[in-house]
């Protein structure tokens, strides 16, 4: 099927123009000639950019379709129904019952995802992006794009402020990542996640950290919260237990009587666990699917499936050891599944051109993360992660959410983009290991600007 047509061809160029355009006069306002972090401003958006043309093509003419192009579908079903009245529209959005409207039921029965909160989601708002093009595939795709770098951004700028003197390693790891830029900008619910991630982590430090408690911000952590947690949920169960231990880390050291200081840290670490277990259940409830027990049993029916599809047809499948569907089997594949996601597949293991790319970005990230430890050595390394609060939490996120996709994807082609939410934290947490240990030569300009109060990302 045809997704991408001449509209596509027409309208791209504008959409570019027009967004370039913005986001030029965002950088110039915000970043003036000289600032340290201007130079990466542009380059990182037009990355984005790339990424969303790119996916678009290997859907098309490599695969012939896929999730990307389904969701778009979707939206055009919805958009559709403005030839009918703006009301059952507006219905649509809000994904209404068919029973309260017949005339939902025309283009509802048309959308297998209108059931699904999850997938529809990502339909609706590329529904709405589409008002602003004729729901045409490119411009809709460029508008997530630019709308996930605007999140993408303010994570970005939010540990530059922590670690000035590594704007330009931290620029690699959070806007030069291929499968971050590449799968992350597609119209896709990874692309909406990393937007609402990046607002996420960019909110609770501004919260929790300069004490800015402004509608604007808790405006948008609600926001991201919400959006996460009906498109992705289990991005917020890793991120949860991660975010308690770097304020339980940040806090604790301002305490200065040690008795004191570890019944906080117990009372602390009690009552997290305890609203981790109340979060957990409640979603479980609501979406039936993330119950401890539900997790290990699609784990084992993932795996069971792509086992079957690779007998029949060679594909990408992997496989890191026999599921049973229990706790204890799932959870003695925990080094398997972090490998699988963070360094896996390796070169031998690349049987289409796009695992290839995936492989050679693995491979990369094995090889650095051997260099890290050999440079400071293992315990070195470790001594440095639980030192520092923001280590501490890019570590623990990482192999929280490494293991959760690794162990309950079971193809790489899927994996790659599953991933996406951990690797800049985990690229941030080798460069900035690695270049603490090396002397970093500033000028005091570079000094004054990247220590510059950090203005929002409007």
């Amino acid at each position: 099927m045809q997704y991408l047509t001449i509209w596509d061809v027409v309208l791209t160029p504008f959409y570019l123009l027009i967004l370039s355009g913005i986001a030029k006069r965002q950088r110039n306002r915000k970043y003036p000639r000289g600032h340290p972090l201007r130079n990466y401003y542009m380059p990182g958006l037009y990355m984005k950019f790339a990424g969303a043309i790119f996916i678009a093509l290997i859907y098309q003419f490599y695969y012939g379709g896929g999730d990307t192009f389904n969701y778009f579908y979707h939206a055009k079903v919805i958009n559709s129904s403005l030839n009918d009245s703006f009301s059952v529209w507006f219905n649509l959005l809000l994904r209404k019952s068919p029973d309260l409207d017949p005339r939902i039921y025309e283009y509802s029965s048309q959308m297998y995802w209108y059931t699904d909160p999850s997938a529809y989601s990502v339909a609706v708002i590329a529904a709405v992006l589409g008002l602003l093009s004729g729901t045409t595939y490119l411009p809709i795709a460029l508008l997530f794009a630019y709308l996930s770098y605007s999140g993408i951004w303010a994570m970005y700028k939010t540990f530059v402020r922590i670690y000035p003197h590594l704007y330009k390693p931290l620029a690699i790891a959070f806007l030069f990542v291929p499968s971050t830029f590449f799968w992350g900008s597609a119209i896709f619910k990874d692309t909406i996640c990393m937007f609402a991630l990046g607002w996420m982590t960019y909110c609770t430090f501004r919260l929790f950290v300069d004490r800015d408690f402004s509608i604007r911000n808790i405006f948008l952590l609600a926001l991201s919260f919400y959006l996460i947690a009906v498109i992705k949920v289990y991005i917020i169960l890793a991120f949860m237990p991660a975010l308690s231990l770097w304020l339980l880390m940040t806090y604790s050291k301002k305490i200065k009587s040690i008795g004191l200081r570890w019944l906080i840290n117990l009372l602390f670490v009690a009552i997290t666990i305890g609203n981790f277990l109340y979060f957990t259940k409640r979603f479980a409830a609501e979406l039936n699917e993330y119950s401890l027990e539900n997790i290990t049993s699609k784990a084992k029916k993932t795996q069971d499936w792509i086992t079957f599809i690779s007998e029949a047809k060679e594909g990408s499948a992997y496989d890191i050891g026999k599921l049973d569907g229990s706790v204890e089997s799932m959870v003695s594949k925990f080094p398997q599944g972090v490998n699988v996601t963070l360094y896996r597949p390796y070169l031998w293991e690349s049987k289409k051109p796009i695992i290839l790319l995936s492989s050679l970005e693995a491979t990369a990230f094995l090889i650095f993360t051997i260099v890290v430890f050999y440079r400071k050595g293992i315990l070195e390394t470790f001594r440095q992660i639980f030192a520092d609060p923001n280590l501490s939490f890019f570590f623990l996120f990482t192999l929280i959410f490494a293991f959760a996709v690794g162990i309950s994807t079971g193809n790489f082609g899927s994996l790659s983009r599953y991933k996406i939410p951990c690797m800049p934290f985990f690229a941030s947490l080798l460069l900035i290991l690695y270049y603490q240990t090396k002397t970093i030569t500033r000028t005091k300009k570079e000094i004054a600007h990247a220590n510059r109060p950090v203005r929002h990302f409007a």
